[in-house]
């Protein structure tokens, strides 16, 4: 199974193509400097292999090189980044 996670500026959210089909996104409301996550969804075949967690740390990761923050509104992104502390840096309280 090949995994790519990619930015749709166009549609706000980051996608994730699995054997380069659209499999999953999480959206987001982009403001000044960082990103508000609002919902993630991944389709229903391709639930509970593990393609959400890769879409959300690919998300991450590609963010963390951008420089930016993120607000996690987004329940699954948020717990996402409580079990997973490395990612804790990157998020901001702002509004």
């Amino acid at each position: 199974m090949s995994t790519l996670v990619e930015d749709n500026p166009a549609k706000h959210r980051f996608e994730i193509l699995v054997d380069d089909a659209l499999a999953g996104f999480t959206a987001y409301l982009p403001r000044d400097g960082y990103l508000v996550f609002t919902h993630t969804e991944v389709g229903e075949r391709f639930q509970n292999m593990g393609v959400g967690a890769a879409l959300i740390r690919g998300t991450l990761d590609q963010l963390r090189e951008r420089g930016a923050k993120v607000v996690p509104r987004c329940p699954f992104m948020a717990a996402f980044i409580e079990r997973h502390p490395e990612y804790a840096d990157l998020v901001t309280d702002r509004p």
